[in-house]
């Protein structure tokens, strides 16, 4: 049966406040930061940022340039990072900006790169760091932390100078990389306290044209001082083992108004103290990000495990529901360093609620724990790519939701969409995916969209068409492409690049969805169709049956005598494309594998022994490091260069040293949720196997292991070199920085009546202590010329 959904674009709003927030730029930049009550600006251009945090002091130093440069390929264009004390001042007096810690460098680095950079300076950070980030010497003083208490100001005010002092000559009167600084993190009933921290900050000698604060939790913030950041994860480790899948994460499945997330964090909130009002500040502020889930951690008594799908669809839902700074933590994993005094992760010994593990941080996040590539990766950088094209768009452009829409956050059967709109064109978005409950099929689906003032009707496609489960999408409404005005496509707007005189707009088609493709026939003159047919109806030209793929180019004169091309890359081929500066031009290059860009040239990564790649425009010149392989569609495929042959690692021999005992007695801590298992079990009940690390593994190098269970640990000797919680997930070990030799895996069995959220299909597995498989995951990089 059809089913047509109906939408009423409203006039546009009046023009958003302008010069009503003490943001300021540094005189005579040529790009300045603006802020307007709904939307960014920069250099006078709307401005849509795209925000990863990754944390440089939970990764090695020597590999900070190419994981920023991964980032920067996945669309990101700003970092953020916490600046976490105890990690440089475990001891007081002696604070560290060296190796792993050095924060200038870091900064210099996002500098090199054009990547934006936003220090998060706390004090107080959280970050599931032990005392939230604060030291131990400063937690055993005579002061109220989090409080404007002078003994604690005190403490507080060389950290900052310190901080000023790592990134002097690094702000935007510089032309350094900080566009913004937050302080403090979900802080949410103290805003005579930020204001103060802020104040400290300025007057260490740190600047930035923004100033932000975590808005989640109904905050109170200091008026129109701080720029209120919202986020919204998929799932939580900080909610009970027994309470399901949260209501406050479903929400964000849903096209929505609301910006507030009153879960984030609600496990340190004292439930007797209220904050402000949820969404206190939309009117004068507009809605941005700082954390949306690029992942999730895991706790002892809680172990969600997220999906690409998840990610994908919650960021993609985010800016439908209007969101015009997409932030995401954590976008880079990472593994705590290690004390000299004590570990530093956030546990019941220190008084949280939760028991994190002693060293990974790796948090599911698109880039693993150790550089990895996730799926989703792609996914986000399918997004990114969108925003890099067209978010100057987006940006002004208000989110309007249908009349009919679902009827509260278990209603699984209306169909989720939004329009964001300037009253004349606009994007429709689509989420039918949630985590859990897999949401049906909806057949015969069609849309109308209603412009204002006489702006016509957009009714899409010609044929209803299913919207299969588990699909999220964007499609475009009236969007130019270089004179051609595309009324509709059944397909995602992905980037645009110039290939032989022409601009060559990708899409990306959605898996069960027929691409339509709609042109206003007043601006073309002619067009061209690999396959397919064309119609002419109501003035529109339509283009139906396309086969989608690498040769799926439709190509178009404009009636003012220019060149078009319609690329629609199939679902599949469209999560393997980059866009970069490469081989004297903007390429597009289709890899399955990592690549990055790099002053003029790519660098594949690849666990394949000779990895290929396709590129779009063709260069006229022959490659060095790669070899031309013949084509793919439109695009040029190349096979890289052997060059030095991989050495043959033979696989891991993992013996078993001792079987498991018995799983070890539950306890609590002092939340009343189940403890990890004290240290001792790991010398006496876990089972015991050892791994022979060979010599010469490159430093990225890991050793992948299938294991149950319920905790992991992995020794060189007597030290801990990394650990894990049984989630059904595999376990990467970092192998190649710690030389050959004998790694011991220690792994504990889970009780039956333990109170542990396991994911479905997972619990029976953790009851049993085993490694069940290992391999080598050896990575390499090609340079290519």
């Amino acid at each position: 049966m059809p089913r047509p959904h109906h939408l009423r674009v409203p006039a546009p709003s009046a023009p958003p406040l302008t010069g009503h927030l003490p943001f300021t730029d540094a005189p005579g930049v040529s790009d300045p930061i603006e802020v307007t009550s709904r939307w960014l600006t920069r250099g006078g251009r709307p401005w849509f940022p795209v925000s990863g945090e990754f944390h440089y002091s939970r990764h090695p130093a020597d590999a900070w340039e190419e994981e920023l440069l991964k980032m920067e390929a996945a669309g990101v264009t700003a970092v953020a990072s916490y600046i976490v004390w105890i990690h440089h001042e475990e001891t007081e007096g002696r604070i560290r900006f060296d190796g792993d810690l050095d924060l200038r460098r870091f900064a210099e680095l996002c500098a090199r790169h054009g990547l934006d950079f936003i220090p998060r300076i706390g004090p107080w950070c959280h970050a599931e760091v032990r005392g939230g980030g604060l030291p131990d010497w400063l937690l055993a003083r005579d002061c109220v932390p989090r409080t404007d208490d002078p003994a604690y100001l005190e403490a507080v005010r060389p950290w900052f100078a310190a901080i000023a002092g790592q990134l002097r000559g690094l702000d935007r009167a510089h032309g350094g990389p900080i566009v913004a600084i937050q302080i403090e993190n979900e802080l949410y009933d103290q805003p005579g306290h930020l204001l103060t921290l802020k104040r400290m900050a300025q007057e260490a000698g740190l600047s930035a044209p923004l100033w932000t604060s975590t808005a989640w939790g109904g905050v109170r913030l200091p008026p129109d001082e701080l720029l209120p950041l919202y986020g919204g994860y998929t799932e939580t480790f900080w909610t009970e083992a027994d309470g399901g899948w949260p209501d406050t994460c479903r929400k964000h499945f849903f096209f929505t108004h609301q910006r507030d997330d009153e879960g984030i964090g609600a496990d340190l909130r004292p439930t007797t103290v209220r904050g402000g009002e949820p969404d206190a500040f939309a009117d004068r502020f507009p809605w941005a990000t700082c954390e949306l889930g690029g992942g999730m951690a895991v706790a002892y008594h809680r172990r969600p495990r997220v999906e690409a799908a998840d990610i994908g669809a919650l960021g993609l839902t985010k800016i439908g529901c209007g969101s015009v700074w997409q932030g995401f933590y954590m976008f880079h994993g990472g593994t705590n360093p290690r004390g000299e005094l004590s570990t530093f992760q956030e546990s019941h010994a220190t008084g949280y609620p939760n028991d994190l593990p002693v060293l990974t941080y790796d948090f599911q996040a698109p880039l693993g724990e150790h550089g990895q590539y996730r799926p989703s990766y792609h996914e986000l950088r399918l997004q990114h790519l969108l925003l890099a094209e067209y978010g100057h768009l987006i940006a002004p452009m208000e989110s309007v939701l249908p009349s009919h829409r679902p009827d509260g956050q278990h209603d699984r059967d209306t169909l989720r969409w939004a329009v964001r709109s300037d009253g004349a064109s606009g994007f429709l978005f689509v989420n039918n995916h949630q985590p859990h409950e897999p949401l049906p099929d909806h057949p015969g689906t069609s849309f109308t969209v209603e412009l204002p003032g006489g702006g016509g009707v957009l009714s899409l496609p010609s044929s209803p068409v299913t919207v299969p489960s588990g699909a999220y999408f964007c499609w475009p409404l009236r969007l130019d492409v270089a004179g051609l005005r595309l009324e509709w496509a059944t397909a995602q707007p992905v980037c645009t690049v110039d290939a032989d005189g022409r601009r060559v707009l990708v899409l990306a088609a959605t898996e069960g969805v027929p691409v339509e493709l709609a042109l206003d026939a007043g601006t073309l003159a002619s067009v061209s169709v690999p396959s397919g047919e064309v119609s002419e109806v109501d003035g529109r030209v339509l283009v139906r049956g396309l086969r989608v793929g690498t040769d799926a180019l439709v190509e178009v004169e404009t009636v003012g005598g220019g060149r078009v091309g319609l690329l629609v890359l199939d679902a599949g081929s469209a999560r393997t494309l980059y866009r970069g500066e490469a081989w004297g031009a903007e390429r597009l290059v289709l890899c399955g594998d990592g690549v990055v860009f790099d002053r003029g040239k790519a660098r594949v990564h690849s666990r394949a022994g000779r990895p290929s790649f396709a590129v779009f425009p063709g260069l006229g010149r022959e490659l060095t490091g790669a070899v031309r392989e013949g084509v793919d569609g439109v695009f040029a495929r190349y096979v890289v260069d052997g060059g030095e042959a991989l050495r043959e690692v033979p696989a891991p021999s993992v013996t078993m040293t001792r079987a498991a005992g018995a799983a070890p007695v539950a306890v609590t801590g002092v939340s009343g949720r189940a403890s990890v298992p004290a240290d001792k079990y790991f010398d006496t009940v876990a089972a015991e196997y050892r791994v022979e690390v060979p010599e010469g593994l490159p430093d990225g190098a890991i050793l992948r292991v299938r294991w149950s269970g319920d905790v992991a640990r992995a020794y060189v000797g007597d030290v801990l070199v990394a650990d894990q919680f049984y989630s059904g997930r595999v376990w990467d070990i970092g192998v190649g920085r710690l030389g050959a030799g004998t790694l011991r895996l220690c792994v504990l069995p889970l009780g039956v009546d333990a109170a542990v959220y396991v994911p479905e299909g997972a619990r029976e597995a953790a009851g049993v202590a085993a490694v069940v498989s290992a391999e080598w995951v050896v990575a390499r990089s090609w340079v290519v010329r």
